[in-house]
C-alpha cells in the first residue's frame, strides 16, 4: 500500500518470438497501471495508459480510416501494428462497458402480491474517466420453489448529477442528494412513487457537500419518515480578511479585486482521498420543512460517521447511533486502513414534537455524548435488529491492536436498553469472534465489508451478510443470539458470491468467476417449515450484465482453478496458520498445453485478497492470449490471523518467496512457459513485483506496476501512512516503536526492505533502470 508518486521504467533486450501484449486496465480513480508493450525482438518500455486512451479516442472517432488512400501513422508503428491496437482497444471496450450493480433495494408491492426490486448500477465511460450510474426497476413473483419470474423496466434511468440516495423505510420516499461542484448549496430532493414532493437547497453556511464515501457516509430516516440524519462536510469557518489597510473587519465578495481572504488556520486531513474535504459533521433534516439542524454536543476531535437512529422508545427522547474517529493524537490516512481507532458513540438527537402532523425541530442544549464501546478499540458499521433489542457492529480490533492496515473482523453485539438509558460500561458480547486458524471446511474468520440496509430474516436475530473465504466471497447466515454461523452459498462452489438484499427471507445475490460475466441469483430455503439449513439458488435472467457475443465466445473458451500451494519452508514458520497452504487462481485457456504467455497478478496492500470474481481487465488480458496467475500470498484476507499476522515482518521475503513458489509449481505442472513470465501489481504488488525483477530478474521478461512501493526508507518522511512503512517492517514491534522522526537506524532497515535495494541487480532479461 503506497500513498507516494513514484516511477519506475524498465528496459530490456528480449528475444520474445511472436510474443506481443497491451497491459491496460480501465481506468480507476486510483493512479493508473503503467503499460508495457512487448513486441517480437525488440524494448518493451514503460507507457503511460493515457497514451492507450487517447489511442481509442481516435480510433473511436474515426469514421472509416480505410477512405483515406494515405494514412499518416504515429512514429515507431507500422500498419500492421496500428491495426492490432485498433482491435484490442475495440476489445477492451467491450470489456469495460459491462455494467455493474453497485446496490439494491426491495420494496413490497401495492397489491400485497410479489415485490418491487430496485437496482443501482454503474457503467464505465472510458474516454471521460468517470462512471455513469443508473436505476433499473423489476417486479418480482415468486411462482413456486423453483420459479421466479422478474419483470424488468423497458429502460434504466440515468441519475445525472446524483450523489447519493436513499429510500425510506417503507420505500414510499426516496430521497435524493445531488452535491455541488463549487460553493453552491446542496440539492436535497423528496420524491414519492409518481413525482418531486419536496426540494430543498441546503446552503454552504449549514453545511458543505454531503458525505458520499462509502465510509463516514451515513443516511438513516427514522421510523416515521419525518426526519434524515446524514454526514456531511462542517461549514466553512469565517476567514480573515484584508486588504490595503491591512486587516478588514466584516465579510467581503470573493471576487472583489481589492481584497483577498487567508486560508484560516490549518487543519489535518484523513489523507488520500479526502485532500480538501472539511470535518464530517452530523446533521438532521426536517422532511416536512427542510430545516436543518447541527447535531451538538460532539466533541470537535471527533470525525463522525455511519449515522443510524436507534429505537424510538415511547416517553424517552431520541438518540442517534454514530462511528466517531478520535483525532488524537493526529489523523492519518484513513482509505482502506481498518486500523484506525473508532468507536460508536449515542447522541441525543434534535427534538420534534407532533402536532396536527407538523413536526419542528427545537434545537437542545449541549448534550452529552455516551462512548458505548469503550472497551474495545474499534466499532463500527452500526445495526440495530428489527425489535430494537440488538445493536450488532463489526470490529476490526485484530487490525487496531496489531497495527496490520487491515485483518480478521469480529462481530459484536450489545443488548439496548429497554427503557432507553444508556451507559458506557455496556457489556459488549462476542457473536463471531477473530479466528486465529480454523480447520479445514470451518470458517476462516470474518472478513465482511459492510452491511446490508437491511440484512435481517423474519426470525428477527438472523442476519444475511457476504465475507471472504479463502479466494472466494461467500454468503453466510449468522445466528446473532447463538452464535451459529452458516455458508449458504454452494461449498462446491469455486464462484464468489455476494448478497445485494433480501426479499422476505429470500436472498438475492450476485456470483460471478474469473471467466463468467455476474448472473444474479435468487436464494430460498429448501425447507423453511422444518428449519433445514439447505437453500436452493434460482436463475435470474437479467439484462443488466449483458455483452457481446465475442466476449461470451471468448469467456467460454477458457477455464480456472483455486491452487493450493504449499508453502515451501514449514520451519521457518511461526504459527500453524502460517505452514497451511495458501493459493492462487489460475485462468487459460482449455488449449493451454503449457506454451501461452503468463502474467502474475499480485494485490496489494498487502492485507487484502484477490477473489474468484469477475475481474473486466484480467478477462480482457486472458482473452487476448494471456494465462493468469492471480496470487494470494499468505499476510492476504481470508485464511485467519495466524496467516494474514505471519507477514507483517517479512515483507519482501515471505511473500515474495510465496509468488515465486506459485510461479514455480505452475512450472511443474506443465501450466506456463518458463521462459513467457510478466509479473504485474499495484501499490503493494507494485512493491513485490520490483522485488521480483530485483531478486529473481531470470524468471520474468516483463514487468508492469501502479504506484508502487520502491523505497520505503522515502515512502516513511511523506506518505499519510508513515505508521504502515513501521508495522509490515518491523512487525507487531513497528507500531510500539513507530515515530515521526526515523532514526539512521530505522531508515537503513527500512531501506533494507526495499526494492531499491536490489537496484545493482541487473541482467540483460530485465534491467533496472
Amino acid at each position: 500500500m503506497n500513498r507516494t508518486l513514484a516511477l519506475a521504467s524498465f528496459h530490456s533486450v528480449s528475444t520474445i518470438s511472436n510474443w506481443s501484449v497491451t497491459l491496460a486496465t480501465a481506468p480507476r480513480l486510483s493512479p493508473p497501471f503503467l503499460s508495457i508493450q512487448l513486441r517480437r525482438p525488440s524494448l518493451f518500455h514503460l507507457t503511460p495508459i493515457s497514451h492507450y486512451t487517447k489511442k481509442l479516442s481516435a480510433v473511436l472517432a474515426m469514421d472509416s480510416s480505410k477512405a483515406c488512400s494515405v494514412k499518416e501513422l504515429p512514429v515507431g508503428l507500422d500498419e500492421a501494428t496500428e491495426e492490432e491496437y485498433a482491435s484490442q482497444s475495440k476489445l477492451l471496450q467491450e470489456f469495460t462497458s459491462i455494467s455493474s450493480i453497485d446496490k439494491a433495494w426491495i420494496f413490497k408491492s401495492d397489491s400485497g402480491i410479489g415485490s418491487q426490486a430496485m437496482f443501482s448500477i454503474s457503467q464505465p465511460n472510458l474516454l471521460a474517466n468517470k462512471k455513469r450510474k443508473f436505476m433499473l426497476s423489476s417486479s418480482i413473483s415468486k411462482e413456486s420453489i423453483n420459479n421466479v419470474n422478474f419483470q424488468w423496466a423497458p429502460f434504466p434511468i440515468e441519475m445525472t448529477g446524483v450523489s447519493l440516495f436513499a429510500p425510506s423505510p417503507s420505500g414510499s420516499k426516496l430521497l435524493v442528494i445531488r452535491n455541488p461542484e463549487n460553493e453552491s448549496p446542496s440539492q436535497f430532493e423528496i420524491w414519492s412513487s409518481s413525482q418531486l414532493e419536496k426540494e430543498f437547497m441546503i446552503s454552504q453556511s449549514v453545511h458543505g457537500s454531503v458525505y458520499a464515501d462509502g465510509w463516514f457516509e451515513g443516511i438513516s430516516w427514522n421510523s416515521d419518515e419525518s426526519l434524515i440524519a446524514y454526514v456531511a462536510e462542517e461549514p466553512s469557518p469565517s476567514k480573515p480578511s484584508f486588504d490595503d489597510q491591512g486587516y478588514r473587519k466584516g465579510a467581503i465578495k470573493d471576487k472583489e479585486c481589492s481584497s483577498w481572504k487567508a486560508q484560516g488556520d490549518w487543519e489535518e486531513e484523513w489523507g488520500e482521498c479526502y485532500a480538501g474535504k472539511r470535518q464530517p459533521a452530523l446533521f438532521v433534516i426536517n422532511v416536512n420543512s427542510g430545516k436543518v439542524e447541527a447535531v451538538k454536543g460532539i466533541a470537535k476531535s471527533l470525525s463522525v460517521g455511519q449515522v443510524v437512529w436507534a429505537p424510538q422508545v415511547e416517553g424517552t427522547e431520541q438518540y442517534l447511533v454514530f462511528v466517531g474517529w478520535s483525532a488524537d493524537p493526529r489523523k492519518l490516512g484513513i482509505k482502506y486502513c481498518y486500523n484506525r481507532p473508532c468507536a460508536l458513540y449515542a447522541v441525543k438527537a434534535p427534538l420534534y414534537k407532533s402536532e396536527a402532523a407538523e413536526f419542528d425541530l427545537k434545537s437542545t442544549e449541549e448534550s452529552t455524548v455516551v462512548n458505548l464501546t469503550q472497551s474495545i478499540s474499534s466499532a463500527f458499521f452500526p445495526q440495530f435488529s428489527p425489535d430494537g433489542k440488538f445493536l450488532m457492529f463489526l470490529s476490526a480490533k485484530a487490525s487496531v491492536d496489531s497495527g496490520a492496515h487491515s485483518a480478521t473482523d469480529s462481530l459484536q453485539r450489545i443488548d439496548w436498553p429497554t427503557g432507553g438509558k444508556l451507559c458506557s460500561s455496556t457489556k459488549i458480547i462476542d457473536v463471531i469472534p477473530i479466528v486465529n486458524c480454523a480447520e479445514d471446511g470451518h470458517l476462516p474468520g470474518l472478513y465482511c465489508s459492510s452491511f446490508l440496509s437491511k440484512p435481517w430474516l423474519s426470525d428477527g436475530c438472523t442476519m444475511i451478510l457476504s465475507s471472504y473465504w479463502h479466494s472466494c466471497e461467500v454468503i453466510l447466515s449468522v445466528n446473532v443470539i447463538s452464535g451459529k454461523v452458516l455458508r449458504i452459498s454452494p461449498a462446491d462452489s469455486d464462484f464468489s458470491w455476494n448478497v445485494l438484499t433480501l426479499d422476505g427471507d429470500n436472498v438475492i445475490a450476485v456470483c460471478s468467476s474469473p471467466i463468467d460475466v455476474p448472473q444474479i441469483k435468487y436464494g430460498c430455503l429448501v425447507d423453511k417449515a422444518n428449519n433445514s439449513t439447505g437453500w436452493r439458488w434460482l436463475n435470474v435472467s437479467s439484462p443488466i450484465f449483458r455483452c457481446s457475443e465475442k466476449v461470451m465466445s471468448l469467456l467460454s473458451s477458457h477455464q480456472f482453478s483455486i491452487l493450493q500451494i504449499p508453502v515451501k519452508d514449514v520451519s521457518d514458520c511461526l504459527t500453524k496458520g502460517a505452514a497451511k497452504p495458501f493459493e492462487a487462481i489460475f485462468v487459460s485457456s482449455k488449449k493451454n498445453d503449457g506454451t501461452d504467455p503468463l502474467i502474475v497478478m499480485l494485490h496489494g496492500g498487502p492485507h487484502s485478497v484477490s477473489l474468484s470474481s469477475f475481474s473486466k481487465s484480467s478477462a480482457f488480458l486472458s482473452s487476448i492470449g494471456y494465462s493468469l496467475l492471480i496470487v494470494n500470498y499468505r499476510g492476504s484476507l481470508g485464511f485467519g490471523e495466524e496467516a494474514l499476522q505471519s507477514l507483517p515482518g517479512k515483507i519482501g521475503s515471505q511473500d515474495v518467496n510465496d509468488v515465486l513458489t506459485a510461479i514455480d509449481y505452475v512450472i511443474e505442472k506443465g501450466l506456463a512457459n518458463p521462459s513467457k513470465i510478466t509479473v504485474l501489481g499495484g501499490s503493494h504488488g507494485g512493491f513485490l513485483t520490483t522485488h521480483l525483477i530485483g531478486q529473481a530478474p531470470d524468471k520474468f521478461v516483463a514487468a508492469a506496476v501502479r504506484n508502487p512501493v520502491c523505497n520505503l526508507s522515502s515512502m516513511v518522511g511523506i506518505t499519510d501512512i508513515p505508521d504502515w512503512c513501521y508495522v509490515e517492517s518491523y512487525g507487531s514491534n513497528g507500531k510500539s516503536i513507530y515515530t515521526e522522526a526515523p532514526s539512521a537506524e530505522h531508515l537503513t532497515h527500512l531501506y533494507n526492505k526495499s526494492p531499491i535495494s536490489h537496484i545493482s541487480k541487473e541482467h540483460e532479461g530485465v534491467r533496472v533502470i
